[in-house]
């Protein structure tokens, strides 16, 4: 158990990538779920873009609920941001992310950066704290 905690635990500083999944065995990373539709959920989260100096929307596929982002400061930086409607008013948002740099390795950029971008969606739609119910 305690190899799988290393090797986890290494390979979130030692890659370029990171994403958001259901059962991440880093809770930071795990799926966030919002009382809102798919349609406010997107249409927020672009507006929330949109008025951000650091990123801007570089694709949006409102029938597949993904949004292309690119970062404008820092680090060259390209994310997908996907918004799924698992029951009525009750919206999954995950990130993709991808650091490019020389070396496939960000120590860690991947993470921060998703933590930073569910605390703006945090403060924008309400987020459903109790985990989904199968």
């Amino acid at each position: 158990m305690w190899r799988l905690s290393i090797r986890n635990t290494l390979s979130k500083y030692f890659s370029n990538h990171a994403e958001t999944k259901e059962n991440h065995w880093d809770t930071s990373l795990q799926t966030r779920y919002y009382k809102t539709s798919k349609d406010k959920a997107l249409k927020k989260i672009e507006e929330l873009i949109a008025k951000s100096d650091s990123f801007k929307v570089n694709s949006i596929s409102e029938e597949h609920g993904e949004i292309g982002i690119l970062a404008t400061k820092g680090k060259k930086v390209f994310i997908v941001l996907t918004v799924i409607m698992v029951r009525p008013f009750q919206t999954a948002v995950d990130f993709s992310v991808t650091t490019e740099s020389m070396i496939p390795i960000d120590f860690g950029y991947s993470t921060k950066l998703i933590n930073q971008l569910y605390e703006l969606v945090d403060k924008e739609l309400p987020l459903i704290t109790e985990k989904k119910a199968n």
